[in-house]
């Protein structure tokens, strides 16, 4: 079994890419290595990976010419696709980026898993898609066309323009929409990593919304077990499948869509709270208002996702966060 993970020197995919080389599976990892967050951080994901089973090339999935090629000369079983511009914010502030890569690189990974009839295409939604909706948990059947960013608005075509392709050539597509995950080597433009840098440098935090605001945060192992779970279950046709009975999440073609998160979020402040006694540091704190493109309150029901692979997050906020910060420590040397 052959693998290709987009985003390898990522948060999510590098560490996707140590559990399935631990398994045996032969990997190819790409990634362009931008420079949205530090890139020694990223080579140093690479770094210790470290497996003879797995080969990195530094590659644009919206290079389209080079991602057609590694596609017909891999000849791929699987594809993990975590490569993405991320960030909520980033998008108001560079929103081209946000094409080339969510659009145009998803577009390019799909057209290859069609040129090569790749067996199953797992690929990186998120929590964002659910915008201005109300109702908690966040459920799959909810409708999710209102997102209220760029980013998010991106994460939804890519679902959408997976069900065409799953429509269309028979290709088996999941979407998974990941809640606010955290941990180590995590990306340094989340708050729980921003949060952990001030702190220990004794700087002040922005705390927005006052504080108010409410996050499924989970752990990048659980993530990472519910991927390795879901690249398994392979989803197929479905005749009797309609519209009117069905919900936007499944289809009469091989197509799902799953939220991968803890399913019990914690208010802001706890978690800062949570951070603060970790590092035995009481955080200097400003308090503002809600920021452009947040959103209150997210929240996943991932009951289809347990029933379908039996994935049920493992790691406490107390075990995350004490993790995330020995990690912290040790990797910067405080």
């Amino acid at each position: 079994m052959k693998y290709l993970v987009t985003g390898a020197a990522g948060f999510i995919g590098s560490a996707v890419v140590e559990r399935l080389t631990a398994q045996g599976f032969d990997v190819v990892g790409i990634d362009n290595i931008n420079d949205y967050y530090d890139i020694a951080l990223k080579e140093a994901r690479l770094v210790r990976i470290e497996h003879p089973n797995f080969r990195f090339e530094k590659l644009d999935i919206s290079d389209r010419e080079a991602i057609a090629s590694l596609f017909e000369s891999e000849k791929f079983d699987k594809v993990i696709h975590l490569a993405a511009q991320a960030g909520v914010r980033y998008s108001i502030e560079n929103p081209h980026a946000y094409a080339d890569s969510n659009l145009v690189g998803h577009l390019n990974i799909l057209e290859g898993c069609r040129q090569t009839k790749v067996k199953h295409l797992v690929y990186a939604s998120s929590s964002s898609v659910y915008g201005l909706n109300e109702k908690v948990p966040f459920a799959t059947e909810d409708s999710v066309d209102h997102p209220v960013s760029l980013y998010a608005a991106t994460k939804k075509a890519n679902e959408l323009m997976s069900h065409s392709y799953s429509h269309l050539y028979d290709i088996p597509t999941t979407g998974l929409r990941f809640f606010t995950v955290y941990g180590a080597w995590g990306r340094p433009d989340m708050a729980p990593f921003i949060f952990t840098k001030k702190i220990i440098n004794g700087d002040t935090i922005d705390i927005n919304n006052n504080g108010d605001m409410w996050r499924d945060f989970t752990h990048v192992n659980d993530i990472v077990e519910g991927i390795i779970r879901i690249a398994d279950v392979i989803p197929g046709r479905n005749d009797a499948w309609t519209v009117e009975t069905g919900t936007p999440a499944t289809s009469s073609a091989p197509y799902a869509v799953f939220n991968i998160g803890h399913g019990s979020p914690i208010n802001l402040m706890e978690f800062v709270e949570t951070i603060e006694s970790e590092l035995g540091i009481v955080a200097k704190k400003n308090f503002r208002g809600m920021q452009p493109g947040d959103v209150y309150r997210t929240f996943a029901d991932t009951q289809d996702l347990f029933e379908a692979t039996g994935y049920k997050p493992q790691v406490s906020i107390k075990e995350g966060v004490a993790e995330l910060a020995k990690w912290y420590k040790d990797f910067y040397r405080v």
